[in-house]
């Protein structure tokens, strides 16, 4: 056959170490690999590329012959469409899996070259052919079944077992016709018994921010670079997979990954499962001191039924999609359990059951529990970590992982969630699971990985010469130096300090939430005051004093959406303590007031955040320091009546808070 040789390196060249223009007609790409184009996804010979270039030295190869091993693929031609017809409908195969075959097909199959001339690799076991060595895509699959014979002597059991073995493989839609034609050829052509692939699972591509991810060219984020980033493992994990690009091409980006880990994970998954076990974990007269309570008559508590009913149809979807290797539809599922939870939670309002109904609020309690069991198990296939830590957190021990196995009847258990967790337990101690992503941290991490690495390099190694000539003029002391002998300060050089008040007061002091207002009520000993209880996300809702009662009527305060400021000092109003502020908009005589809303799909408890002001809230604002007084006077509603600080917009993960109908009014 013929192969590229380099004169001026003296050697046959790798097809990774040519590059070149991509013959296919309308392409056009100049940077073509020698195995593939990477934009129009072609794959390639070698001495397909038009003007081809060794990226070693940039000269011009020439066409050389020598002499290779094939694979005699139009010999298998009969069997291979047989095994490739009968399994992609048996296994379920992805359409872009069949229609990457059906093109190898439909151009007919051809000789395959399996060996290279090549230093590194597997050597070809033939005195023949004894300088080189085996092509990567032909020895790599059969890496398969020898890492397997690594492991246990019985690999027989797997690899030579088709009627009771299931062969699935996972791959990148780039690599589809190496494991659907080359390896079930090289199997088939042994005529042994060998567990050929069933089911495949392929992926598009996943793009980075404007461009593709590249490993050869550098860009995007890859392993070192993601935990570099102390983002934890179980973030990456789940906003890959519900970002898995299973039908077409989908789009990594920083702001995208910020939306999913602050508004899915945290405020829905993470919040859920903190409101329950820290509810239970309360000492005895506020919680169950730990104690998983018992929960006589879930099955006739209509709350509680009506859940049982959608986690049992849930549920019933999630292995569905889980054995049709739809593993982002899975992933979804277990999601809208979690959102069910937090639904069912709110909707009981089990912080007024412990109150007034307390075996209802066992009920509650009980099977909340048991769906936070159950989503550790769920999420396990996507977020390991996470559910070690929900684990730890229910004091159980890994064994007891529900395996969602009709034998041992876990499904049927999984579907009564009051059932999974025996009253009598003791919780471990109950934790955040996951943290907040900030606007400055999705900026920092756009900015570092923002081009290639080989950008980054020289950007670093710029700035690290640039330290280097600053610090060379700049006088160290070894601590003994008299007064009398440091050099003065310029002038010139004294830094401008801005004034502490300036520096100190940041609109992300301020901790502002979206609420629920689950009852409101007249104040009993003032006439222009409600009293409200508003959920903010923890475990019990907030008791909030207001002044509306003149501009807002009472059927209009009922289970609505505000925004509250939690972190003011309680404060007495007639008798009941205050524990926030419910946010509010009026004109400039003050004649009409009204509250300022959060988007619908706002999640209750979730911060309101200022773009480009990052930062931790006071835990409580100190009354002295007249925080809230100076950033006030900057909260207004715009011509839009979109609620802002100076010009930057009250936000949640699901856009804007707006007023209904007060423009440039003041918020307070």
């Amino acid at each position: 056959m013929q192969q590229l040789y380099c004169g001026s390196c003296k050697r046959f060249l790798a097809d990774r170490l040519v590059e070149g223009n991509c013959p296919t007609t309308g392409c056009n790409y100049d940077s073509a690999r020698g195995d593939q184009c990477e934009k129009c996804g072609k794959l390639l010979n070698p001495t397909e590329l038009l003007e081809p270039r060794c990226k070693v030295c940039g000269n011009t190869p020439r066409i050389q012959d020598t002499n290779h091993l094939f694979l005699e693929l139009p010999l298998l031609k009969d069997k291979l469409e047989e095994y490739i017809n009968n399994m992609s409908v048996a296994g379920g195969w992805s359409q872009n899996a069949i229609q990457a075959t059906h093109a190898w097909l439909r151009e007919g199959l051809k000789q395959r070259c399996i060996t290279r001339d090549l230093k590194w690799g597997v050597p070809v076991p033939h005195e023949k052919f004894k300088d080189k060595v085996f092509y990567v895509w032909f020895d790599a699959p059969i890496g398969y079944v020898s890492i397997t014979s690594c492991y246990t002597p019985e690999w027989e059991k797997w690899w030579k077992n088709p009627e009771n073995v299931e062969l699935y493989q996972f791959m990148g839609k780039d690599n589809v016709p190496f494991h659907t034609v080359m390896f079930p050829s090289t199997l088939i052509g042994t005529a042994e018994n060998w567990t050929l692939m069933k089911t495949i699972s392929v992926t598009e591509y996943l793009n980075y921010e404007a461009g593709k991810f590249s490993k050869s060219k550098g860009v995007g984020v890859f392993g070192n670079d993601a935990k570099d980033t102390n983002i934890p493992v179980e973030v990456w994990r789940y906003y890959l997979l519900t970002n898995r690009p299973e039908v077409s091409d989908t789009l990594f980006t920083w702001t995208d990954l910020q939306a999913k880990l602050n508004s899915e994970l945290l405020s829905n998954l993470g919040n859920f499962i903190n409101r329950v076990l820290s509810f239970i974990a309360k000492d005895p007269g506020s919680g169950y001191g730990s104690i998983i309570p018992d929960a006589q008559g879930a099955e006739s508590h209509p709350l509680t039924k009506v859940l049982g009913e959608k986690v049992s149809s849930y549920v019933e979807q999630y292995i569905e999609a889980m054995e049709k290797v739809k593993l982002k539809q899975g992933l979804k599922i277990a999601m809208l359990i979690s959102g069910e939870g937090n639904a069912y939670l709110q909707e009981s309002q089990f912080w007024k059951l412990y109150k007034e109904d307390r075996p209802s609020c066992s009920v509650v309690m009980k099977t909340s529990v048991g769906i936070v069991y159950l989503l550790a198990c769920l999420l396990e296939p996507f977020m390991p970590s996470f559910s070690l830590e929900v684990l730890k957190q229910l004091n159980l021990p890994l064994e007891m992982q529900i395996s969602l196995s009709d034998e041992k009847g876990d499904v049927e258990r999984a579907k009564r969630p009051w059932e999974i967790i025996p009253a009598g337990h003791k919780i471990g101690t109950p934790a955040p699971l996951f943290r907040e992503l900030t606007d400055k941290e999705v900026e920092f991490f756009r900015e570092k990985f923002a081009g290639s690495q080989a950008d980054r390099i020289v950007k670093a190694e710029a700035e690290a010469k640039k330290l280097t000539e600053k610090l060379k003029g700049t006088n160290i002391s070894d601590g003994n130096t008299s007064k009398k002998d440091r050099p003065k300060k310029s002038a010139e050089a004294k830094p401008q300090v801005s004034a502490p008040a300036e520096a100190g007061i940041s609109i992300s002091r301020l901790d502002i939430r979206v609420g629920l207002i689950t009852k409101a009520q007249k104040h009993p000993d003032a006439d222009s005051l409600y009293v409200e209880e508003i959920d903010v996300g923890e475990a019990q809702p907030r008791t909030v004093v207001s002044g509306l009662v003149k501009y807002i009527p009472l059927e209009e305060m009922q289970n609505r959406k505000v925004c509250v400021l939690c972190n003011l000092k309680p404060a007495a109003m007639r008798g009941i303590k205050s524990q926030a502020m419910v946010l509010a908009a009026s004109n400039s005589d003050h004649t009409k007031v009204e509250l300022v809303e959060p988007p619908q799909g706002a999640v209750v408890g979730e911060r309101v955040t200022f773009p480009g002001f990052e930062g931790t809230p006071d835990e409580v604002l100190n009354p002295k320091k007249k925080v809230w007084e100076t950033l006030q006077v900057d909260l207004h509603s715009d011509k839009e009546l979109v609620a802002c600080y100076k010009d930057v917009p009250f936000t949640t993960s699901a856009g804007v808070c707006k007023v209904s109908s007060v423009t440039d009014g003041s918020i307070r």
